[in-house]
C-alpha cells in the first residue's frame, strides 16, 4: 500500500470517527444557536499533515515475475505465445502464474495442461504451495482437478494424452488454455483442436493460448515450424498455416475478409534468467555435462540443434543478424534453384570488403512459371542498384522438347540475367564444405564468413535441419527440403570477391539488353 493511500484511508476514518461523537451531542437550542452564529468567526482551514509508515516493498510478495523473458511472458498481447528455451528459466512457474490475472473475474474458465498424469501432479503441488497465498478463500478439489477461487472463476488442470483425450473438452468453453511442455505433443492436433474451445461471452475477458517448452521432444518440428521460424525471437507476427507458410485470413465474405486472424510470438528463455537457479551454479554444470545436442537444448535455448543434422555449427547467435543498409558500393548477387512442382527459392547476398557474404533477402514461393518468377525478382531488386550477377541452376539451360528456348532463356529473355551454377562432378561435395568454412569465425575479423538477416526465416530454419545422407556423410540427404541450401550453395561456389573495380556508379540494372541471350551477359 502506498503512502498516499494510507493517509487517504487514515483521514477518511479520523473524518468518519469525529461524525460519530458529533452525532451524541444533545442539539442546542434555535436561540443558542443563533447567538452561536453571530458570535463565531468563520473556521479557519488547516492542512493537518499525517504521519505515515513507510512500507517495506519486498514485505509480502510471493511472486515476482524474473526482469526479462519471464516478464514478457507475462505481458504479451498476443493471441498466442510460446515461452520456450533452455531448462531452469522459470517457464513453469509463469505458466501458473499468468491465469491469476483473471481469477477475480466470476466468468473465468481456465484449462492447464501436461501430457500424462504423472507430469501434470508436479505442477499441482506447486499450485497448492501458490495459488492459497495469493487467492485467499481459493479451493483445490481432487476429484474435479479443478481450483474455484471466490470470485467463481475456475482453472482446471488435466492431461491430454492421445489426440482421442481432445472429445473430453468437446462442448466446453475456456478463455484461458495453457500447454506445459509443448514438445511432448507429437503433432499439432491437440493444439489446433483445443483453439476451437478458445472462447469468451465476457467482453472484458480476454482470450489467451499458453504454452512453454524445451527444444527437443516429440513435436520439435511442429513447434519449431509454427512458433521459432516464422518470424526473428521476441517478436509478434501473423499467424501461419504450418503446410503453406501463408498467413491465416478471414475467408472471402467475411466482414474483415482479408484480414490476419491471429499473431503469435515466442519468447526465448535461458537458464540466465532465473537468478535464483542460476546464482549457485550447480545446476548449470549439471547442464554442462550433457552431450553436445542435449547441452545446446537445454543449457542453450537452441532450436536449430538436430540429431544427425550436417550443419551443428550454425548458430542464431553468431549467424543471424539485424537488417541493415546495405553500402552501394558493396557486390550484390543473387542465387536461384528454381522447380514448379516443389519449390523455388532464391537469395540475394552481398559481398563486405572482408569478403564476408550477407544473405540479405530471400523470396521462396511454388507453383510459380519460370517467366512469373522472373518477373518477381526484378520487382524485388527494383530498389538494389547494380546485381552483378545471377547464379541459376544449370539443369534450366536443357532443352524442354524439340522447339522453344530453355527455362534459363525465357528468364534472360525478360531481363533476369543469369549464369550456369557449377554442377560439375564433386560440386555437392565441395560447397558443402565451402559452407562448412564460410560458417566458422574468421579469426583476423572474429566475425562468421557468412551471416544471415533475420528476416530470411526459411534459410535460418532450413539450413540447421538439414540431415546427413546416410548413405553418403559427404553430403545432405536429398530428399530433404534444400531448395534454399542448393541455393546457397550455388551462390558460394560462384566464387564471390568484394573489389572496388566492381563498383559501378551508374548502376547497370538487370533489365539492360544482353549479348549472350544463353549465358546472360
Amino acid at each position: 500500500m502506498s503512502d498516499s493511500v494510507r493517509t487517504k484511508l487514515k483521514a477518511s476514518v479520523s473524518g468518519q470517527r469525529m461524525r460519530k461523537k458529533q452525532s451524541v451531542k444533545r442539539k442546542p437550542s434555535k436561540k443558542k444557536e443563533r447567538v452561536q452564529k453571530k458570535q463565531s468567526p468563520k473556521p479557519e482551514v488547516k492542512v493537518v499533515e499525517y504521519e505515515t509508515q513507510a512500507i517495506e516493498e519486498t514485505a509480502n510478495v510471493l511472486f515476482k515475475p524474473n526482469t526479462g523473458p519471464q516478464t514478457d511472458f507475462l505481458a504479451a498481447s498476443e493471441r498466442e505465445v510460446l515461452y520456450g528455451g533452455s531448462a531452469g528459466g522459470g517457464k513453469s512457474y509463469a505458466m501458473l502464474a499468468d491465469p491469476l490475472r483473471y481469477m477475480g473475474h466470476p466468468q473465468f474458465s481456465g484449462l492447464l495442461l501436461r501430457h500424462t498424469t504423472e507430469e501434470l501432479r508436479e505442477l499441482i503441488f506447486k499450485s497448492q504451495e501458490l495459488y492459497p497465498k495469493i487467492w485467499p478463500g481459493i479451493k483445490w478439489s481432487e476429484r474435479k482437478m479443478q481450483w474455484t477461487a471466490p470470485s467463481g472463476a475456475r482453472l482446471w488442470m488435466s492431461y491430454l494424452d492421445r489426440d482421442d483425450d481432445v472429445l473430453r473438452y468437446q462442448g466446453l468453453a475456456f478463455s484461458w488454455i495453457g500447454f506445459d511442455e509443448l514438445t511432448q505433443w507429437s503433432s499439432e492436433y491437440a493444439w489446433n483442436y483445443m483453439r476451437s474451445r478458445l472462447r469468451s461471452t465476457a467482453p472484458d475477458l480476454p482470450i489467451f493460448m499458453r504454452a512453454t517448452t524445451n527444444p527437443g521432444g516429440r513435436g520439435h518440428a511442429w513447434v519449431k515450424k509454427t512458433f521459432i521460424d516464422p518470424a526473428p525471437y521476441n517478436t509478434a507476427f501473423d499467424a501461419t498455416d504450418n503446410e503453406t507458410g501463408e498467413v491465416l485470413r478471414y475467408p472471402a465474405g467475411h466482414v474483415k475478409a482479408g484480414k490476419p486472424l491471429f499473431k503469435r510470438r515466442f519468447i526465448p528463455a535461458r537458464l540466465s534468467d532465473n537468478p535464483h537457479l542460476s546464482e549457485g551454479g550447480d545446476y548449470e554444470a549439471m547442464l554442462l555435462s550433457l552431450p553436445e545436442q542435449q547441452r545446446r537444448q537445454l543449457l542453450e535455448g537452441d532450436w536449430d540443434i538436430k540429431e544427425g543434422a550436417a550443419f551443428t555449427e550454425f548458430n542464431r547467435d553468431i549467424h543471424v543478424v539485424e537488417p541493415f543498409e546495405i553500402p552501394s558500393n558493396w557486390v550484390k548477387f543473387r542465387a536461384c534453384d528454381y522447380g514448379y512442382g516443389s519449390w523455388s527459392g532464391v537469395l540475394w547476398i552481398a559481398v563486405a570488403p572482408s569478403e564476408q557474404l550477407i544473405v540479405y533477402r530471400e523470396h521462396y514461393v511454388t507453383k510459380v512459371l519460370a517467366t512469373d518468377l522472373a518477373d518477381q525478382i526484378l520487382d524485388l531488386e527494383a530498389g538494389d542498384g547494380n546485381i552483378k550477377y545471377g547464379v541459376l541452376d544449370s539443369s534450366l539451360w536443357h532443352k524442354r522438347g524439340d522447339t522453344g528456348p530453355s527455362l534459363a532463356e525465357q528468364m534472360i529473355q525478360k531481363g533476369c540475367r543469369w549464369r550456369p551454377s557449377d554442377r560439375s562432378k564433386g560440386s555437392r561435395v565441395a560447397g558443402k564444405n565451402e559452407i562448412h568454412r564460410r560458417l566458422q569465425v574468421d579469426e583476423h575479423t572474429e566475425e562468421p564468413r557468412l551471416v544471415f538477416f533475420n528476416t530470411c526465416t526459411n534459410i535460418i530454419s532450413q539450413l540447421p535441419s538439414l540431415p546427413i545422407d546416410k548413405k553418403n556423410s559427404e553430403d545432405i540427404d536429398t530428399t530433404s527440403e534444400d531448395h534454399l541450401y542448393d541455393a546457397l550453395r550455388y551462390g558460394i561456389m560462384s566464387r564471390p570477391k568484394f573489389s572496388i573495380f566492381d563498383y559501378d556508379p551508374h548502376g547497370r540494372p538487370s533489365q539492360q539488353y544482353v549479348a549472350d541471350s544463353t549465358f546472360g551477359y
